[in-house]
C-alpha cells in the first residue's frame, strides 16, 4: 500500500486539497491521509471535502484528538463520512502534543482514554445506546446501525502500539523513525494485534524529498520539519531513536533556533540553513532523498522491515509523481 498526505506542510490555501486528492487518486495512491493544525487544516472540514471529490482512495485522519469535540460529534462526523465516501473513511486518533495542549488548555490524553473512546466509537457503531459515558447522560447514533468503524491511530512507544493492535485497524509509525526503531514497532503492533485474535496494517510515514525539488524546498521539508520535531518533542524522539539527547540540548540551547518558533513554519533559508548545521546527518537518515529511484530504493526498504503500508510524507502528489513512478516501474 502506498499513500500521502494531503496539504503538506504549511498550504497557501486549504482548497488546494481538492486537486491534491484528484491526483493522488489518478497516481494509484491507495490512501490519503489528512492532518490537523489549529488554523486552516480542521479535519473534518478537510475529510469531506477530500471524499466528495474522489471515488476509489481510502481517507484517513492521522490524527485528530478524541477531546477537542464531543464525541457525539466526532461519531457524526465518522458516519457522515461513512455515507459520503460509500466506506472509505477511517477515523484516525492520536495522543497530541502536549506542549500546545497545556498552552491551550486542553487536557492531556492517556493510552486509557483513547482505548475508551475506540471502543465507545465500536459500541455506536453497533447500534447502541450508551448510558455509561462520563459527562453525557446518553449517546446514540442510531439503533439499526451495525457497521464496523475503520479506525487508525498514530503511535510512538510500545503501550499505544499494544492499544492499536488490541482495538484499530491501522497504525501509523512516526516520521523519522530508525530501521530499528520501526521494525520494533512493526513487532510490538502485529504481536498485540495476534494476541486478540486480530489483524493491524502497519504504516511508516517516511519523509519522501526527492532532489528535483528546489533547494528551498528541500530545507524545509527537512531541515525544517525534523527541527520542528525536535523543537515539539525532541527528547520523546530522540529518546526513541536513542539518539544522543545531548546534541538536542545544544540543538535547543542554540540563539537562532530560540528565535523560531516552528522552523517548517516560519523559518527563513539563512535559518534552515544554520539549523541544519546542528542536526546531525545521521538523523536524516531515516528518510528518502536523492533522486526518484534513490528515493523509490529507501522506500522499499519500509516494506521490507514489515510494513503493510508506507506514507510518502512531505510532499504534494505531483511533486511525489516522480517517486510513485519509480516505484512501479520497478
Amino acid at each position: 500500500m502506498l499513500a500521502c498526505y494531503l496539504l503538506a506542510g504549511q498550504p497557501d490555501t486549504s482548497r488546494d486539497l481538492v486537486d491534491e486528492v484528484r491526483r493522488a487518486e489518478e497516481l494509484g495512491l491507495d490512501a490519503a491521509f489528512i492532518s490537523e493544525r489549529y488554523n486552516k487544516k480542521e479535519a473534518a472540514v478537510l475529510s469531506g471535502a477530500a471524499g466528495a471529490v474522489s471515488e476509489r482512495i481510502r481517507i484517513i485522519t492521522a490524527a485528530t484528538n478524541h477531546n477537542t469535540r464531543h464525541p457525539a460529534v466526532t461519531a457524526g462526523f465518522a458516519r457522515t463520512m461513512q455515507s459520503l465516501t460509500g466506506g472509505r473513511f477511517t477515523l484516525g486518533l492520536g495522543r497530541g502534543v502536549t506542549a500546545m495542549q497545556d498552552a491551550y488548555g486542553i487536557a492531556r490524553i492517556t493510552t486509557k482514554e483513547i482505548e475508551d473512546f475506540a471502543v465507545l466509537m465500536r459500541r455506536l457503531f453497533r447500534g447502541e445506546a450508551v448510558f455509561d459515558w462520563p459527562g453525557s447522560p446518553v449517546l446514540h447514533l442510531d439503533s439499526s446501525l451495525d457497521e464496523h468503524l475503520p479506525m487508525c491511530l498514530t503511535a510512538f512507544g510500545d503501550r499505544t502500539l499494544e492499544l492499536a493492535g488490541r482495538q484499530f485497524d491501522d497504525v501509523v509509525l512516526h516520521t523519522y523513525f530508525t530501521d530499528e526503531v520501526t521494525r520494533h514497532c512493526v513487532e510490538v503492533a502485529k504481536n498485540a494485534a495476534a494476541d486478540a485474535g486480530r489483524e493491524i496494517r502497519v504504516w511508516s510515514c517516511f519523509a519522501t524529498i526527492p532532489d528535483h525539488l528546489d533547494e528551498r524546498a528541500r530545507l524545509k521539508k527537512s531541515v525544517g520539519r525534523l527541527g520542528t520535531y525536535l523543537q515539539g518533542y525532541g527528547d520523546l524522539l530522540v529518546r526513541t531513536n536513542g539518539w544522543d539527547s545531548s546534541l538536542l540540548e545544544a540543538f535547543l540551547a542554540d540563539d537562532v533556533i530560540k528565535g523560531v518558533a516552528g522552523l517548517d513554519i516560519v523559518g527563513t533559508p539563512e535559518q534552515l540553513q544554520h539549523a541544519g548545521t546542528l542536526i546531525p546527518q545521521e538523523w536524516f537518515a531515516a528518510s528518502a532523498t536523492g533522486t526518484p529511484e534513490e528515493c523509490a530504493d529507501k522506500v522499499r526498504g519500509q516494506y521490507a522491515l514489515g510494513c503493510d503500508g508506507v506514507i510518502l510524507h512531505g510532499c504534494t502528489p505531483t511533486e511525489l509523481e516522480p517517486v510513485i513512478t519509480a516505484l512501479k516501474e520497478s
